[in-house]
């Protein structure tokens, strides 16, 4: 049974950019969010295999290259322990099935990778994320930063940093 956590890139891994939340332009501009080298660690400690999964609609809007979202990939797989990168280039309008809330980077993945969705969970900062990680019948851990838009429904997990996510599986591990 491989285990797997499926992490939103913006707003979970890399800190968003300005009062809208938006992703960093170039790799220059990234920042990590507080925690995330430790959350990561440990679980690859514990055995999950790490991914990034990533709505990056503003390539096909024209305001963001691929090559860009690449190099930005490629810092943060040279610095975290990152097994892969998922990445949707498509707006809405696109209406493709790689676009969280759909869930198939999340099923390409574990398809790939045979892993046990059931066991798994997905991070994320916004509603699209948690429903991408319910439609794929992983748990879902939603970091509540009070953006002022719709809401995730019935998230398993509530935390309002980063840096807590790591006492859900500290305290899961104890109950053993």
């Amino acid at each position: 049974m491989i285990r797997a956590i499926f992490l939103d890139r913006d707003g979970v891994i890399n800190k968003t950019v300005g009062k809208n939340h938006l992703p960093p332009k170039t790799y220059k501009d990234v920042v990590l969010t507080n925690g995330i080298k430790e959350l990561l660690s440990y679980l690859k400690s514990e055995g999950y295999l790490i991914f990034c999964v990533t709505n990056q609609p503003d390539v096909s809007r024209g305001t963001q290259t691929i090559k860009n979202v690449k190099k930005i990939n490629d810092y943060l797989w040279a610095i975290l322990p990152i097994t892969d990168f998922a990445v949707c280039y498509h707006s809405d309008q696109d209406n493709c099935i790689c676009r969280k809330p759909k869930d198939g980077l999340i099923r390409n993945l574990s398809k790939q990778y045979d892993i046990d969705l059931s066991q798994s969970y997905v991070v994320g900062d916004r509603w699209r994320d948690i429903e991408a990680g319910q439609n794929a019948g992983c748990k879902t851990v939603f970091i509540n930063y009070k953006y002022n838009e719709k809401q995730p429904n019935n998230p398993d997990f509530v935390v309002g940093k980063v840096k807590d996510i790591i006492n859900i599986f500290q305290k899961g591990k104890k109950c053993l």
